[in-house]
């Protein structure tokens, strides 16, 4: 009787076994196919355009931060200097900075 039972384990055990293997080998086989590749290459695709949205929204939200602070740096959006500065300098009005004339004239390249 005993034996009987150790028996009836082991071709269950058996079974048991061989039927996971053959799915797994199946399901690996299905996944190599070329409908498996194509369908995972499509995933993948799907994936990766939905990745890149949010890249790209991350990357103007912080642009447009880092634009802001910049803008605070430079002081572009307040009102440029008054008009009532010496005749020898001038102003630049995209960044607001005030250059001297003498300097501008002596320079030979240009910097």
């Amino acid at each position: 009787m005993r034996r009987l039972f150790w028996l009836s384990v082991g071709a269950g055990a058996g079974v048991y076994v061989s039927h996971r293997v053959r799915r797994r080998v199946e399901r690996f086989a299905r996944s190599w196919s070329p409908e498996g590749v194509a369908a995972r290459a499509v995933s993948t695709g799907q994936g990766a355009s939905e990745r890149l949205r949010h890249f790209v929204s991350d990357v103007r939200t912080e642009m447009r931060a880092r634009e802001e602070e910049l803008r605070e740096a430079v002081r572009m959006d307040q009102a440029p200097p008054d008009a009532e500065l010496p005749a020898r300098r001038r102003v630049l009005k995209a960044r607001y900075t005030i250059i001297d004339n003498d300097t501008a004239d002596n320079d030979k390249d240009g910097h």
